[in-house]
C-alpha cells in the first residue's frame, strides 16, 4: 500500500533540503510549516467589501479591525494558539511582538509602530476554536485609491512568477465588477498551475444592504447570488455565489448579553413606537422619548448589528427567541454564514491534504525552475508522481468543468457530480444513501456503481470530455472501496469526527467526511410574506421555523 500523501510530500521536501543543501531557499521552511499547519484560506475582495467583518464571524471574535485604518492595508494571518499574541513581520524578516489592548470600538488591537511599507505581514495568535481546522489570511482590498495597497493583495494572492501562498480563497463582491473578475482569473491560473482547479468560492457581501435593511433584504439578495451563479464567466472562476450579510453575522456570532437585553426591550415596545424608531438608523439614534435606552446605547446597537439587524432581532424575539444563545444561532443562520461554513467545510477544508500538497508541489516547481540544482530529476519525478495521486484536486478541476462546459455524461451528468463530491465528500453523500447507512449497503451501492462506470467507460460514443469524467469518477470510486476494503466491515462507521474521514484517515488520499453540497444556494422562501417592519412572517425568513 503506497504511504499517505502528506507523508510522500514530507518526503520531497527533505529531498528538496538534501539536494540544495547550506543553500536551501527560504521557501522550503514556509513549505515544511505549511505542510504541518491546516488549510491556509484568505478572504479577498475589493475595498470595503466586508472582509474583516466577515473574519470576524468566522473566528467568533472581533479580532480584527474593520476600520480604514493602516493594518486593514496589510496582510494579516490568524492562527490558533494557546494564547493571545501579535508579530509584526518586517520586510526584512525580522519579527517584534506588539502589545495588545481593546478599542473603544470594542475590537481588539495593536499599534504597529512601523510604517505600513515596511510590514510584509502581521501573525496573530489566537485561542479561537475555528482556528484549530483553517490558518484564515485577511488581505487588503482590491481596487484601492491606494496602488500600494492593491499591490499588496495581488502580489500575495495572484504573483506574478510563483505560486500564491493561500490553498483557497474566499472572495467578497458586491457587484459583478470588471475588477473582481480580473482578480478571480488571476488567482485561478497562479493557484491551479497547470490542473486549471477552482479553488474560490464568491461571497455576495453586505447582502443585508441589498434591500436597503428592509426585512426581506436576504430573498433580495439570494435572487441576486443566484443571477450571477448563472454568470459563465463567474461560473469559471467560483464554485458558489453565497449571499452574506457580514455585520448582522459578526454581532450575532459576537452579542453580549447586555445587547441582547437591549434588543428584547426594543422587541417589547408597542408596534408604532417600535416601527417609528425603525424608518431609518438615523432615526433609530436620534428619536427620544420612546425607549429606556439612550442615545450612546443605540448608536452602539446600530454599529454592531445595522439596521436590518437591529429589525430582524426585534421580530425574532417578538416570535418568541427566549434568550441570547438562541438568538445568536437564528441570527447567524439568517445572515448565511451557516450556508457558507458548511460548503468551506466540505469542498475545502474537507480536501485539506490534497489542496495544501497540490499548492506545496507548485511551489517547489517554480523553486525548482528559479534555483535549478543539479540532480534534481528525482525530486521531479516525485512531484509528478505524488501530483497523480490527488484524486481531491482532478473532483474539483471535474465539477468546476462540470458548472461551464458539462461533463458529456447526459443522465449520467448528475451521478457523477455527486460521485466526485458535488453534494458532500462523504460517502454515503457520494452514493446517494443516508448518513445512517449501514457498511454493508454502502458497499454493495459502491461495487454496482463501480461495475455501472467501468462499463459505460467502454462506449464508443464517449467524447474526449466523456473520457475524461469517467476516468475521474472511476477512480474516486476505486479509493473509496480500497478504503472499505482496508477497515472491514465490522469497524466501519459512517459518521465522521471533524476534519477526518468516516472511514478514518485513508491512506489514498485523507479526504474528509464532511457533508455539504456544492451548488447548494441560499435558502429559499427568505421573508417573502414579511411586511417592511412587520411581524407576521419575520419569523418564517429563509424558509426555515424558529424553534
Amino acid at each position: 500500500m503506497s504511504v499517505p500523501v502528506e507523508v510522500a510530500v514530507r518526503d520531497l521536501l527533505d529531498t528538496a533540503r538534501a539536494l540544495y543543501g547550506g543553500d536551501a531557499p527560504a521557501q522550503l521552511d514556509d513549505l515544511e510549516r505549511r505542510l504541518a499547519e491546516p488549510l491556509r484560506l484568505a478572504i479577498a475582495g475589493i475595498v470595503k467589501a466586508g472582509k474583516s467583518t466577515l473574519l470576524n464571524a468566522i473566528v467568533g471574535e472581533r479580532v480584527a479591525a474593520t476600520d480604514a485604518g493602516e493594518c486593514t492595508r496589510l496582510v494579516t494571518w490568524y492562527r490558533h494558539a494557546t494564547t493571545r499574541s501579535v508579530s509584526v513581520v518586517a520586510r526584512d524578516g525580522t519579527s517584534t511582538r506588539l502589545p495588545i489592548h481593546r478599542a473603544a470600538a470594542g475590537h481588539f488591537a495593536f499599534d504597529l509602530n512601523l510604517p505600513v511599507d515596511d510590514v510584509d505581514r502581521v501573525e496573530v495568535g489566537w485561542p479561537a476554536p475555528a482556528l484549530k481546522r483553517v490558518v484564515l489570511i485577511d488581505t487588503p482590498g482590491i481596487a484601492s485609491l491606494s496602488p500600494g495597497t492593491t499591490a499588496r493583495a495581488t502580489g500575495f494572492l495572484a504573483p506574478d512568477e510563483a505560486a500564491p501562498a493561500a490553498d483557497a480563497i474566499i472572495y467578497l463582491l458586491r457587484r459583478l465588477h470588471p475588477a473582481d473578475m480580473r482578480f478571480l482569473a488571476a488567482f485561478r491560473d497562479t493557484a491551479a498551475g497547470s490542473s486549471r482547479t477552482v479553488n474560490a468560492i464568491a461571497v455576495l457581501s453586505r447582502a443585508d444592504e441589498i434591500g436597503s435593511g428592509r426585512i426581506d433584504s436576504l430573498l433580495s439578495a439570494s435572487k441576486v447570488a443566484r443571477r450571477y451563479e448563472l454568470d459563465e464567466h463567474l461560473r469559471a472562476l467560483a464554485l458558489g455565489v453565497f449571499p452574506v450579510a457580514g455585520l448582522l453575522a459578526e454581532g450575532a456570532r459576537t452579542m453580549r448579553q447586555n445587547e441582547f437585553e437591549g434588543l428584547r426591550e426594543l422587541a417589547g415596545l408597542a408596534r408604532e413606537d417600535r416601527e417609528a424608531l425603525l424608518v431609518s438608523a438615523d432615526r433609530f439614534v436620534r428619536l427620544t422619548g420612546i425607549t429606556t435606552l439612550g442615545t450612546d446605547e443605540r448608536r452602539a446597537l446600530m454599529s454592531r448589528f445595522g439596521i436590518f439587524g437591529v429589525r430582524l432581532a426585534a421580530s425574532l424575539i417578538r416570535a418568541g427567541v427566549p434568550d441570547a444563545p438562541a438568538l445568536t444561532s437564528e441570527m447567524t443562520r439568517q445572515s448565511g454564514l451557516d450556508d457558507l461554513v458548511e460548503f468551506v467545510d466540505g469542498q475545502f477544508i474537507g480536501r485539506t491534504v490534497a489542496l495544501k500538497a497540490h499548492g506545496i508541489l507548485e511551489v517547489l516547481r517554480v523553486l525548482l525552475d528559479q534555483h535549478p540544482v543539479d540532480g534534481a530529476s528525482e525530486l521531479e519525478e516525485g512531484i509528478e508522481r505524488v501530483s497523480l495521486r490527488l484524486s481531491d484536486v482532478d473532483e474539483l478541476t471535474l465539477l468546476s468543468r462540470a458548472r461551464i462546459e458539462g461533463l458529456g455524461l447526459g443522465a449520467r451528468e448528475d451521478e457523477a457530480i455527486r460521485i466526485v463530491g458535488g453534494h458532500g465528500v462523504a460517502v454515503h453523500d457520494r452514493l446517494g444513501m443516508d448518513a445512517g447507512a449501514e457498511p454493508i449497503r454502502l458497499r454493495q451501492r459502491l461495487v454496482e456503481r463501480l461495475d455501472g462506470w467501468r462499463a459505460a467507460s467502454h462506449d464508443p460514443a464517449n467524447d474526449r470530455r466523456a473520457v475524461e469524467a469517467h476516468e475521474v469518477v472511476i477512480r474516486t470510486l476505486e479509493e473509496l472501496h480500497e478504503g472499505l476494503r482496508a477497515r472491514g466491515e465490522e469497524s466501519r462507521s459512517v459518521t465522521s469526527p471533524a476534519g477526518g474521514s468516516e472511514l478514518g484517515p485513508a491512506d489514498t488520499d485523507d479526504r474528509a467526511a464532511a457533508d455539504v453540497m456544492l451548488s447548494r444556494g441560499p435558502r429559499d422562501g427568505a421573508g417573502e410574506d414579511a411586511h417592511e417592519h412587520g411581524e407576521q412572517s419575520q419569523a418564517h425568513l429563509r424558509g426555515h421555523q424558529l424553534p
